[in-house]
């Protein structure tokens, strides 16, 4: 048996042994970067303020670095925040061909980092997902329990996305197990602002192809130009939107009179923020979030909203609990933002 000093002194020695250290919060101050590829529309501001609630909570101080989709400069900007001497970055969505790179230099520079819905191809580097098959499969299978197995569909995507290309093999899936559905158009872009140019795709497909029924959407961008396109095409009793994501501005379309907006699969954005901030502080603190931190989607229909009156985000997570917190990244010592 161990005397006590043995005991003692084999425990000051595994305290110097990296990954046997006890895992404890970040000290106060420590310096964090959220380098951005996407920022316009209601989910990134939503992102945003959960990032920076999250990170007010645990005392972190936040530098947000804004590339506004140009691929190369959120490249640079990665080194950017490496010269600023943070501890820990952020990397929200990319392209691979661009972060993979930049990604590694900053692990290279000790900085730990994690990444939403954009793959680095690092297995030091946990991917932030809102389980992005999941929300393609809950709308979808509304999609199907509203019009059948059998319909004549437009899909609006842009590949080279992650989230994107996730929810593609989805869609994909669905065609081939469902073979009545038929895919008359696909068109998407990511060109600003993103809805009125979706919008502008839109009008001339639906011009051309007046026999679709419905249109899977699957970022409410998407989804809130083709409505747009809809409305003015006065189709919207013969046409129903599918899509992913979801924001106050969404829930009032969602609800106008006559809306096409059928449903859509979400996680709250802000949850997702605070999620990134948590799994971040764990890497800072010593801890591993795991290689896949997933925050659970929620199917939320228009006739949902209606029956119960839900007209805002706050509302939204106020009547479904599960909306406003995901149990994802968390830690004894973790500390959440005031709800």
């Amino acid at each position: 048996m161990l005397s006590r000093r043995m005991f003692a002194t084999a425990a000051a020695a595994a305290l110097l042994v990296p990954g046997l250290a006890a895992a404890e919060a970040p000290a106060a101050g420590t310096k964090i970067a959220l380098v951005r590829y996407l920022s316009t529309g209601d989910f990134f501001q939503a992102y945003l303020s959960g990032v920076e609630k999250q990170a007010e909570a645990l005392g972190l101080e936040l530098q947000v670095l804004d590339s506004r989709q140009d691929a190369a400069l959120q490249a640079d900007m990665v080194d950017q925040a490496i010269s600023l001497g943070v501890e820990g970055i952020i990397i929200q969505h990319g392209l691979t061909e661009s972060m993979k790179e930049a990604a590694q230099r900053a692990v290279d520079a000790g900085i730990k980092v994690v990444a939403f819905d954009v793959d680095v191809e690092n297995e030091a580097i946990p991917q932030i997902e809102q389980s992005d098959r999941d929300l393609a499969r809950l709308a979808l299978e509304q999609a199907i329990e509203d019009n059948g197995d059998s319909f004549t569909a437009g899909y609006v995507y842009v590949p080279g996305i992650a989230p994107l290309d996730r929810r593609d093999e989805t869609w994909k899936e669905f065609k081939a197990r469902y073979p009545g559905i038929t895919e008359k158009a696909m068109f998407g872009t990511m060109d600003n602002p993103i809805a009125n140019s979706v919008a502008n795709q839109a009008r001339s497909v639906l011009s051309a192809n007046p026999d679709i029924t419905v249109m899977f959407a699957p970022y409410d961008e998407f989804a809130k130009g083709v409505k747009i396109a809809v409305d003015e095409a006065g189709m919207g009793a013969d046409m129903s939107i599918y899509s992913a994501d979801i924001s106050t501005a969404d829930i009032a379309a969602m609800r106008e009179p006559g809306s096409a907006w059928k449903a859509t699969a979400a996680t709250n954005p802000a949850v997702v923020g605070e999620v990134s901030v948590r799994s971040l502080a764990m890497l800072l603190g010593g801890e591993d979030p795991g290689r896949s931190v997933i925050v659970p989607p929620t199917l939320i229909t228009q006739t949902q909203l209606n029956e119960q009156d839900i007209k805002s985000m706050e509302e939204l997570a106020a009547k479904l609990p599960a909306f406003a917190h995901a149990e994802v990244a968390m830690t004894p010592w973790m500390k959440l933002p005031p709800r």
